[in-house]
């Protein structure tokens, strides 16, 4: 019995244009989130795990982990389905900049647009650079920055 491949529903690197623009849908940051990542990160800063200790921060309440939101918007960036089934890899984060807190029970969402892309035959596909603009539910930036995934090329 043979398989087959699901066909892929993202794009394909010639069908990327510097310019384009895509959001993805909203995901709460819970309890849950901040937890089990402490937990696999091993980081139970107090910042994230004591909510009085908190209470008493610059921040006023536990925050998540920078790097949980990060996750979180990669996840997101592929929920908007441009790269379903034709992003080959996660190239390299360009720059980041965590802005703002993201508290436990915020929403927040990506939007990205492509910055630029170079075909890179030897890898079947090209590289394709994308800012990410992570915006809370009041549409306000808590982190930012450019990544770079390879896709792959259209089949011959």
């Amino acid at each position: 019995m043979s398989k087959t491949m699901p066909a892929a529903r993202g794009l394909y690197f010639e069908e990327f244009e510097v310019g384009q623009k895509m959001v993805s849908p909203g995901r709460t940051i819970t309890e849950s989130d901040v937890v089990g990542f402490a937990g696999l990160s091993g980081d139970f800063n107090r910042i994230h795990t004591d909510a009085p200790y908190a209470e008493k921060t610059p921040f006023g309440a536990r925050v998540a982990h920078g790097l949980l939101g990060l996750s979180i918007a990669s996840g997101l960036a592929l929920r908007t389905g441009v790269l379903e089934g034709t992003v080959m890899a996660f190239r390299e984060i360009l720059s980041w900049k965590f802005t703002k807190p993201v508290y436990l029970g915020d929403t927040i969402h990506v939007e990205m647009e492509i910055i630029e892309t170079k075909a890179m035959r030897r890898v079947g596909g090209g590289k394709v650079d994308l800012k990410f603009d992570v915006q809370n539910q009041e549409g306000v930036t808590v982190m930012k920055g450019v990544w770079s995934v390879l896709v792959m090329g259209k089949p011959a």
